[in-house]
């Protein structure tokens, strides 16, 4: 990339001085972007005197907030690495991440240091909150408080006007530079550092100005995590780059609480996970299409389009009714879902990245969407190849290269050379097909695709998708047990105590699913058997399933 990822800040920031940049949608606190850069600055005095060197971890765990973002963004303008950590992860996978990342430093919210043991974290100096920038703990050698009030001192003798868009300087810092390391929330069992670089930043936020996914002061919506890479790109750095405002929910609501904040904010953009669509069409949508009059209407030619028309008003509305489209991505979307948002024209696309690209790899506007695909692949930015002999028609494994791919795995050089090798292709272990215009679409993950008697490829994901639309199924696995297809159903009881279904009748519920799915699906894809797990699935922080422990 030719532009800078840092400079893009800084003239950002020069640029919308008197816009509102940050706010929290609980508090209502408002940082304008001119006092957005003021907070900046006195972090990185605070680094200067805490002896933060440039290519220093900091780590930074909490729930999306004014303060998290503003540690996030000084810690990559002053030339340290930041570790942002999703905060579902476990005490342990903490103290894992902290350890094994080499921070110096760690910013936290004093709800999740009450659950760390701070004489576990070996190269950590001190942890500062983030809820009052006091100091939570420091090594017997440490003086992180005279530290913060030597920063105090200088910034008022410097300053005594104030911060000024003309004392807004930030150092000439490489994109090739390290500049986040991201912990991976995948399904293997252990979490890798994902070594990302200012110009792997860059592709995607470069994509974003392009693209016009963010403009000078539209209004974003952000509940998605920020230390996820999805939720980074294109929640923060993206509208931070245009002089976006940007409202923080702290984390993914409620359907009900998310249409509320929606339509008080009304943003102009909305990006957000599967689940969130799935959940709002589960509420609003099929109580709505399931009732008598209105379902014998669907069947009526010319009285259907109408009645969608009004569906997709209803749901524009719900999500303010101004956004210009929903980017959605993170995890496969469920069919069924995605089927009707099409057919009623609902402004919504899919695209699709991974940590190690900062996320993304694939996108297209809306109107160009094509139904199950996961868009283009990024033009100019990324190359896409299918390991296939024929590739449009026959999946492969999806190998990508360009400009998002990550400088590799920290400390991990085993876990680097499996996955990126010499020539720049990464493989990311997804399998799919691709189009001659470069749509691109997603079968499932190779180390999850199974093989059948006669040699047929079966990806699990498909199966579960239709089988999740079944009636008391809440969620599902789809695994190989001796050669026979078996599906571990966690049920709605839910729905199932609104219908007055009681325990007893569940097996020969799960029977008769059993026997739908199997009319959905190819034959070398029926399923022999359906286990009923008793509790929820072990899932990532990401809400993925741990497919690891249930093979």
């Amino acid at each position: 990339m030719k532009e800078n990822i840092i400079k893009i800040y800084e003239k950002s920031f020069q640029d919308n001085w008197e816009l509102e940049a940050l706010s929290d949608y609980n508090s209502k606190f408002t940082l304008t972007y001119g006092a957005f850069a003021s907070e900046i600055e006195k972090i990185h005095l605070l680094y200067k005197y805490a002896g933060i060197q440039r290519g220093d971890h900091v780590a930074l765990i909490g729930k999306n907030t004014p303060a998290w973002v503003t540690v996030f963004m000084a810690t990559i303008t002053y030339g340290a690495v930041i570790v942002p950590i999703l905060q579902e992860f476990n005490p342990n996978d903490v103290q894992h991440i902290v350890n094994h990342s080499e921070a110096k430093l760690l910013f936290s919210s004093k709800a999740i240091w009450d659950t760390i043991d701070f004489d576990q974290l070996l190269v950590l100096r001190g942890i500062i909150s983030l809820d009052d920038k006091s100091v939570l703990a420091q090594k017997e050698d440490e003086d992180f408080n005279g530290c913060i009030e030597k920063a105090k001192a200088e910034f008022e003798q410097t300053y005594p006007q104030g911060f000024t868009k003309a004392d807004l300087h930030y150092p000439e810092i490489s994109n090739e530079e390290v500049m986040v390391i991201n912990y991976t929330s995948g399904t293997t069992g252990f979490s890798k550092g994902v070594m990302l670089t200012g110009n792997n930043l860059c592709g995607n936020v470069v994509y974003g100005l392009h693209s016009q996914l963010h403009r000078r002061g539209t209004r974003n919506v952000s509940f998605l995590p920020l230390a996820h890479a999805y939720g980074c790109a294109f929640d923060m750095l993206t509208p931070l780059a245009v002089g976006s405002h940007i409202i923080l929910l702290g984390r993914i609501p409620s359907p009900k609480i998310l249409v509320k904040a929606m339509n008080e904010i009304k943003p102009d953009l909305v990006i957000c996970v599967p689940l969130v669509l799935e959940k709002i069409y589960t509420k609003m949508i099929v109580p709505m299409i399931s009732k008598g009059m209105l379902r014998w209407a669907l069947a009526v030619p010319l009285l259907d389009k109408r009645i969608y028309d009004q569906i997709r008003k209803k749901l524009i509305e719900a999500f303010g009714g101004r956004f210009e489209e929903i980017i959605v991505g993170g995890a496969p979307f469920n069919a069924e879902v995605e089927e009707f948002l099409y057919k009623i024209k609902f402004p919504f696309t899919v695209g699709y990245g991974m940590t190690e690209c900062a996320p993304l790899v694939s996108h297209t506007p809306w109107r160009e969407f094509v139904l199950h695909s996961a868009g283009r692949i990024l033009p100019g930015i990324m190359e896409c190849k299918i390991l296939s002999d024929d590739p449009e028609n026959i999946p492969g494994e999806i190998c990508i290269k360009g400009e998002n791919v990550m400088k590799g795995y920290f400390h991990n050089t085993e876990a680097t050379d499996k996955v990126l090798h010499d020539d720049g292709w990464l493989h990311t272990g997804d399998m799919g097909t691709l189009t001659a215009d470069g749509t691109i679409f997603i079968r499932g993950r190779l180390k999850t695709m199974l093989l059948s008697a006669n040699g047929q490829n079966i990806y699990p994901e498909e199966i579960e998708a239709k089988l999740n639309n079944m009636l008391y199924v809440n969620e599902s696995l789809v695994v190989d047990r001796d050669g026979k297809l078996v599906g571990l159903v966690y049920p709605d009881f839910e729905a199932m105590d609104q219908l007055g279904v009681t325990h007893d009748q569940l097996p020969e519920i799960m029977e008769n699913v059993r026997t739908e799915l199997n009319k959905l699906v190819a034959p070398y894809e029926r399923v022999a058997k359906i286990e009923i797990m008793a509790s929820e699935f072990e899932k990532t922080p990401k809400r993925s399933i741990k497919r690891f422990l249930y093979r």
